[in-house]
């Protein structure tokens, strides 16, 4: 398992009730259903994704974010909601952030930081929209429609009254390197918070 999702499995309790929005491939949810008994669905669009979940004998919806939002589900239903490298390519990411609260108690997120150093210079060298490991799209065929940073993170964060639990960095090999920790906006390729109301 990816590194950035052993942080995120190690940040949820045993026996909770998660729901991961756009849950890939279902292996998030395989480790936590395994190793610690949680319990859940993953929500996806992909079929081929969709199919992996169900090999795995992980519980899935199919179902566009973006189309649907999250209405169908009640308020405090689940223990965990988790959204891994999808916040900055649903339609409205301030509101899916309250849907996600009002699904949940506590909130797993992870976003590519558009503030990276690379990034910084790709735009000022070359003047063109940056590509990356973590961006690999050009800017006319991209999903990700809302792309941010740390500071921008935590500033909507403030703005809603939303307290951050913990928060953590990693790059594209997903490790976390010394100076993402002492400068996450500068030198963080990928964001993970951890947030309640």
């Amino acid at each position: 398992m990816r590194s950035d999702l052993k942080i995120i499995a190690g940040w949820i309790p045993e026996g909770a009730r998660v729901l991961d929005l756009g849950c890939g491939d279902g292996s998030l949810l395989d480790h936590l259903q395994s190793a610690k008994r949680v319990t859940g669905y993953g929500l996806e669009i992909d079929p081929d994704n969709i199919s992996a979940c169900i090999r795995r004998g992980v519980n899935v919806v199919e179902q566009d974010l973006n189309v649907k939002g999250l209405a169908n589900f009640s308020h405090h239903h689940f223990d965990m909601a988790v959204m891994t490298q999808a916040l900055q390519a649903v339609k409205h990411p301030d509101l899916m952030l309250d849907e996600m609260l009002r699904l949940s108690k506590e909130c797993i997120i992870t976003f590519p930081n558009f503030a990276y150093w690379r990034l910084r210079l790709f735009l000022l060298l070359k003047g063109r929209m940056p590509m990356s490991k973590t961006l690999p799209y050009t800017w006319y065929d991209t999903p990700n429609i809302h792309l941010c940073t740390f500071r921008d993170f935590e500033a909507l964060c403030q703005e809603k009254g939303i307290r951050i639990l913990r928060r953590a960095v990693v790059n594209s090999q997903h490790e976390t390197p010394a100076l993402a920790r002492l400068c996450p906006n500068w030198f963080g390729q990928i964001a993970l918070y951890q947030v309640t109301r």
